[in-house]
């Protein structure tokens, strides 16, 4: 008998398989309807007044923001952008970090698909011929450029920065955050944060990698404006990623002690311990095994100013929109790669299947739908592609993971799916080239989430995990092995095996 993990990546590899031959029959199509007189898919517009995209992406913020019904985190141009656009408040990640997640998202597959799991593989190191989000616009006539973080910023080696995805090289795009240190021509004004992993100094928005990004887009956008094709260009910011060390001036938009120190600071009653982590990325620079209150205040200060600092930038960009007149032919999405821990659960950073990580903000901005709409629609990050091929009349791509949300941007009450996976590996950063020990797999519901850890190569349940999002919300109670709930555990898991295929 074949274990579930091995029919998972049979069937894996058959459904990829099967996107090769899609996509080639795709790309045939193409040239026939591009010959074609026909070549509108809505009945308001002609090919050459196809709308641009506006793709930006940040790492590691959580679906806490003004618009998203924190009056603590100062999000002025997120909350704009969201009053101009359909907020989405149930959108989830693939897998929360960043390569996996990314590598999903810009080719519409999930991770088992692809077999991405780990930080350092490059999705074309197994699938050289799959085509990108950007990639399929770049293939219909659009020109395709990236500044910033928009694949993962792999080591330095062939794929860097894939190049098959651009018009023109990506800039801004490949290298560590720990390098993201202040460029200053006058003397290193003092560092004014003692914390691990933060840094505060007065310096101007340019003296890191994100102030540089928001000045190349802009110019950018004011380039491609004058051009006769359509455009995408994706904008990835690298904050609010650690070490949170954002320009003083967006520290002082916060006071430290109405920072707040974490509602949920334990683990969940009846958590296996499999779901949890070391929180290596952030506990590596404390000499304690965890922060003390006022540490953990600093911390999170400079989580919310790093939010600040970059939603700044962002409002540069979205000014350069204004200014240009981009509303009426553009399409603006923003979202983030996964959210993040700061203390909840006894967990910092992120590599877990809780809420906090797995759920993250997404705006979408069209010109022709209602602005200040809001959606608790079930959606994904691999449902971005086939979204924006549907609303800038792009040839279709088969075999996605995703689903388009034009309906949902038509009505925001439309339900185009029943549930959300979110997945993660144990260990939580598996080594290149290897496959995880053990698997575990999230479905959301409307009302729960719940969630099988199991042997990746036996397909053997190690643990499982139930939480009431209704009546829970925080994830505070795993109540998976309550007799009262059999039953629904026996369904929620039909219906996980079920969208695993």
């Amino acid at each position: 008998m074949i274990p579930d993990a091995k029919l998972s990546q049979c069937r894996s590899r058959k459904q990829l398989r099967s996107v090769h031959l899609s996509r080639m029959l795709a790309t045939f199509l193409i040239l026939v309807i591009h010959q074609s007189p026909a070549h509108v898919i809505g009945d308001d517009k002609a090919a050459d007044s196809r709308w641009n995209v506006l793709f930006i992406a940040v790492d590691d913020m959580r679906a806490e923001l003004g618009c998203y019904g924190d009056s603590s985190v100062t999000s002025p141009h997120i909350d704009a952008l969201a009053e101009r656009g359909t907020l989405f408040e149930r959108a989830y990640c693939q897998q929360a970090v960043c390569n996996p997640s990314r590598a999903s998202l810009l080719t519409g597959l999930r991770p088992d698909t692809i077999g991405i799991w780990d930080l350092p593989t490059h999705f074309r190191d197994k699938h050289p011929e799959l085509v990108t989000l950007p990639q399929h616009f770049l293939q219909q006539g659009y020109f395709t450029q990236n500044i910033g973080k928009i694949f993962h910023n792999w080591r330095q080696d062939a794929h860097e920065g894939d190049a098959p995805s651009w018009s023109v090289p990506a800039v801004l795009h490949y290298n560590s955050h720990g390098n993201d240190q202040p460029v200053v021509a006058e003397p290193m004004p003092p560092n004014l944060s003692a914390v691990p992993r933060t840094e505060m100094r007065d310096v101007p928005d340019s003296a890191y990698f994100d102030g540089r990004i928001a000045d190349l887009a802009v110019q950018a956008l004011d380039e491609r404006h004058s051009a006769d094709e359509p455009f995408f260009l994706a904008v990835g910011f690298w904050k609010p990623h650690a070490p949170f060390n954002a320009p003083t001036r967006y520290w002082d938009l916060y006071s430290r002690p109405s920072v707040s120190l974490p509602v949920n600071p334990d683990p969940p009653f009846g958590v296996p311990d499999i779901a949890m982590h070391d929180s290596r990325e952030i506990l590596r620079g404390f000499k304690s095994k965890w922060p003390n209150e006022e540490q953990t205040r600093t911390l999170r200060h400079g989580y919310y100013a790093g939010i600040s600092y970059v939603d700044a930038q962002i409002g540069k960009l979205l000014g350069a929109v204004n200014r240009l007149d981009l509303w009426k032919n553009t399409v603006v999405v923003f979202w983030s790669d996964h959210g993040f821990h700061l203390g909840e659960h006894h967990l910092w950073a992120k590599t877990s299947n809780f809420e906090l990580d797995a759920r993250v903000p997404l705006i979408i901005a069209t010109p022709s739908h209602t602005g200040g709409q809001r959606t608790s629609s079930l959606v994904e990050l691999i449902d971005l592609y086939p979204t924006l091929t549907d609303l800038c009349r792009l040839p279709p791509v088969s075999e996605l993971d995703g689903v388009s949300l034009v309906p949902v941007l038509d009505d925001p009450s439309t339900v185009v799916k029943d549930g959300a996976m979110t997945q993660h590996t144990r260990p939580a950063y598996p080594p290149k080239d290897k496959d995880p020990d053990v698997m575990g797999y999230s479905l959301r519901t409307d009302s729960y989430r719940y969630t099988e850890w199991r042997d990746f190569h036996t397909g053997e349940l190690v643990a499982s995990e139930l939480y009431d999002h209704v009546n829970d919300p925080r994830e505070t109670v795993n109540v998976a092995d309550q007799a009262e709930h059999s039953d629904l555990v026996r369904e929620l898991a039909r219906q996980l095996r079920n969208l695993r295929g």
